[in-house]
């Protein structure tokens, strides 16, 4: 068995959203989710963070080729998400409701189908240069 490395793609996009469930009153949404709920949405600049893992291939030396990893999350994420109103403009958060958890959800699965099962993924996003998730937890 080969040895194991981490690569890692970082993009940036940015997005408006706005956080309430439909099912409560604007209140309740208030209270939950504070200025997030207002109803005339509000943006982040998103950090995205990529990490790949897997054995170093012995004929390209690589885990993944980044700019194919760089093309795949262009054209799932970015083109997708990029200037958009993740609420309005987008079908994964019609219904979903834009949490950076469910965001960095959505962009991993967007994803996984592009890259080889034998390598792990795992997204990182920053919603602010002080809040971040990640998914799946390892």
């Amino acid at each position: 068995m080969g040895e194991k490395v981490s690569v890692f793609r970082r993009e940036h996009f940015n997005a408006a959203h706005r956080l309430y469930n439909s099912e409560w009153t604007d209140a309740i949404n208030t209270q939950v989710f504070g200025k997030c709920s207002l109803p005339h949405y509000h943006g982040h600049n998103y950090e995205l963070e990529i990490k790949v893992t897997g054995e170093v291939d012995e004929r390209t030396g690589f885990v993944m080729d980044m700019k194919k990893l760089s093309d795949v999350v262009k054209e799932q994420v970015l083109e997708r998400f990029d200037h958009k109103n993740l609420n309005l403009d987008t079908q994964e958060f019609r219904e979903l409701n834009p949490t950076a958890e469910n965001i960095a959800i959505v962009i991993y699965n967007l994803l996984r189908p592009a890259i080889e099962a034998s390598l792990d993924l795992q997204i990182r996003l920053y919603e602010t240069p002080r809040n971040f998730v990640e998914y799946p937890v390892s």
